[in-house]
């Protein structure tokens, strides 16, 4: 049984986020008549990638409880990491990669303090692979394998771990945002997330899957674009000191005056055919 800790926040904020360009042309001190050759930069090699050929299936329910807690982002406007995984089968990766490529069995987040890796259904770490010196990070998976994503916090500090499969927000099955609550971390933790969460006390597991059965597909806030990559950004909380309340939810059959604000957790997929 996984036992996680799903952290909201207490205020509003506006995330900004952007490119800023800065450019600028030196161009005194040059005598009237001269000419100035500028050589042209060559264009920055495109890192090979695989095209995707898994997306992620609604699994099998498996038990997995959580409980609300209070925590405020230290820097709401800006994780501490940021990073996505592309993943595919394994020879196809080889295949775009060829000799460039590097195999890890982890990522690391927030500078190293946490470790981010992709475990199978037996604890196993999957291969990641990326170019050399690079941070396009590839995912070997297998077709009906189910997979957690698993965050060890080697820090003294608390973290928030806002997740993506496909997409998707892991918690709710609406489209992801740096915005979205997400899972706790803390000091010292590892924090395995095993699938959509379905309620409270049950998550949907990730299973590895042809790329028209994957969830995204299948439900109405998926893009099937998205198809073929997780996300995971991390920001750094505080905890407010206060229990942990478990959100009220009506008892399934019984009446509720707002049944609307019952649907925090992923939705089940509406599979086409």
């Amino acid at each position: 049984m996984n036992q996680a800790v799903t952290s909201r926040r207490l205020r509003c904020w506006q995330m900004l986020w952007g490119l800023l360009l800065a450019a600028g042309l030196a161009a005194c001190g040059v005598p009237q008549g001269s000419t100035r050759s500028q050589e042209a930069a060559a264009p920055a090699p495109m890192a090979a990638k695989a095209e995707s050929t898994l997306g992620t299936q609604w699994g099998e329910g498996r038990e997995s409880k959580v409980q609300t807690v209070e925590a405020t982002r230290l820097s709401p406007e800006r994780p501490q990491g940021v990073a996505q995984l592309q993943y595919s089968d394994e020879a196809s990766i080889r295949r775009a990669l060829g000799s460039d490529g590097d195999r890890q069995l982890n990522v690391l987040l927030a500078e190293g303090n946490v470790e981010w890796a992709v475990q199978d259904g037996q604890g196993r770490p999957l291969p990641i692979f990326s170019t050399r010196g690079g941070r396009n990070y590839q995912l070997a998976g297998r077709h009906g394998e189910r997979y957690e994503l698993v965050y060890t916090n080697r820090s003294q500090r608390s973290y928030e771990v806002v997740a993506t499969v496909d997409g998707l927000d892991v918690l709710t099955g609406q489209a992801g945002s740096v915005r979205n609550a997400g899972y706790l971390l803390r000091p010292g933790q590892t924090l395995r997330i095993d699938g959509f969460r379905k309620s409270q006390s049950e998550v949907a597991a990730f299973r590895f899957a042809a790329k028209e059965r994957a969830y995204a597909a299948n439900t109405p806030a998926g893009d099937t674009r998205n198809v073929g990559v997780i996300g995971s950004a991390l920001f750094e909380v505080r905890m407010d000191e206060r229990e942990p309340e478990l959100a009220p939810r009506s008892p399934s059959g019984d009446p509720a005056a707002f049944p609307a604000d019952g649907g925090r957790y992923a939705p089940p997929p509406q599979y086409r055919r």
